[in-house]
């Protein structure tokens, strides 16, 4: 009964981080479908460059709401205390189940054609979810490097790095299945700005402006 509740909250989690917000934010309050403009992706900080930053921030909050979101879904499954007792291993891979099929919603959902954003914002409210602390380090670390070079990709892919750094090193995680996600994250990150780092490798990559309303 468990193995079935799981297998329909994975599901569930994959529709939770399909939800396109930055498509809706645009379309609904502003007229405007934002794959259509700047870099064509249906994330926060294409939101924020076509847009505006009061925009941007809702996607961003809405995305990473999004990831914690379907984590915590582990509480609606019947007798989940139970299950944490008993095997705290399966309670925590099933979290990080929900997490990852929010991320692959994200990055392709079935509401808009499969085309999503870089699942950098969810993974992020994933993170918040299962170890807090790291996530906000990681997050403290984006922010830094976005206000010194505005470069939104690149922070998002040394923020990415830090992650399994202070779990490994900081945290000394003992956690394998933790472990193995934390690695798992910049290799994410990595595969989703491919475009990213071809146009910073050329010095071609376009910078936030925090101008913009």
């Amino acid at each position: 009964m468990v193995s079935q509740e799981i297998i329909i909250f994975t599901f569930f989690s994959y529709l939770t981080g399909a939800f396109p917000s930055a498509v809706f934010i645009g379309k609904i309050f502003y007229k405007i479908d934002v794959r259509e403009f700047g870099s064509g992706n249906a994330g926060a900080t294409n939101t924020f460059r076509v847009i505006g930053k009061k925009a941007g921030l809702i996607v961003l909050l809405m995305d990473i709401f999004k990831g914690w979101l379907a984590v915590t879904y582990i509480h609606y499954i019947n007798n989940y205390s139970t299950l944490l007792e008993s095997n705290p291993e399966l309670f925590f891979e099933t979290q990080l189940a929900f997490g990852i099929a929010a991320v692959i919603g994200h990055l392709f959902p079935i509401y808009t054609g499969f085309r999503g954003g870089k699942g950098i914002a969810t993974m992020l409210g994933v993170l918040i979810a299962i170890h807090p602390f790291s996530a906000i380090l990681s997050f403290l670390m984006f922010l830094i490097v976005v206000l010194l070079t505005r470069y939104v990709s690149l922070a998002s892919i040394i923020a990415s790095f830090i992650f399994p750094l202070l779990i490994i090193l900081i945290f000394k995680s003992d956690n394998s299945s933790l472990n193995l996600f934390a690695f798992f994250v910049p290799i994410l990150s990595l595969i989703t700005h491919q475009k990213n780092i071809e146009r910073l490798l050329k010095r071609k990559e376009t910078k936030i402006n925090f101008g913009k309303k």
